[in-house]
């Protein structure tokens, strides 16, 4: 009989997609730009809506923000932000698809000046991944000082829906820090990927 794995409480329960992103994506160290602007659009599409939301969403972002690719997201005119609009693919939110595009020229901003959008981002937490120790999902925090100062940054570079709890939902996501919970199945192989 197979041994029941233990996961953080957030992704118990919900749809399979949920659980396999909490397995196989959520907390993982991303060193790749594209994967980077994915999450900056998805995290920014998600506020004020669930994350299964955007999850059941993702293959149409995937296609509407061509493969996030921010070259050419950056290139979208106010004609094709007027398709995306009819699009039932994606949140069809005006402020967050225009966002989106700004962003992307945000993006290439960062990465013309750091040479990579990584190299910038990955500095707010000189280079590794935050190790938390929590227990249990309720002492998660929202924000963090790391969050904070990053949220700031990114305002000043002209980026939007980027609010410092929509950047440490980021940050998890994309593993600049470890918030399994300890006892999370995931947790451990998080960390080992930490020091790779």
């Amino acid at each position: 009989m197979a041994k029941a794995v233990t996961r953080c409480k957030w992704a118990e329960g919900v749809s399979l997609d949920y659980i396999r992103y909490h397995d196989e994506e959520w907390g993982v160290p991303v060193h790749d730009d594209r994967v980077q602007f994915e999450f900056l659009i998805l995290e920014g599409a998600q506020a004020g809506l669930s994350w299964s939301t955007i999850l059941n969403k993702r293959a149409g972002y995937r296609k509407a923000f061509a493969q996030f690719d921010p070259e050419k997201v950056a290139r979208f005119t106010d004609r094709r932000i007027e398709r995306l609009l009819q699009d039932p693919g994606i949140v069809r939110n005006r402020l967050k698809v225009q966002s989106a595009v700004g962003n992307a020229k945000a993006f290439l901003a960062v990465q013309e000046e750091f040479g990579s959008f990584s190299d910038y981002i990955w500095g707010f937490v000189n280079g590794a991944p935050i190790q938390n120790r929590f227990r249990k999902d309720s002492d998660i925090p929202a924000t963090s000082p790391e969050s904070d100062a990053l949220s700031k940054d990114l305002k000043k570079r002209g980026f939007r829906f980027v609010g410092s709890t929509i950047v440490y939902a980021h940050m998890q996501a994309t593993g600049l820090v470890n918030d399994h919970v300890t006892a999370c199945f995931r947790y451990k192989p998080c960390q080992r990927l930490a020091k790779t």
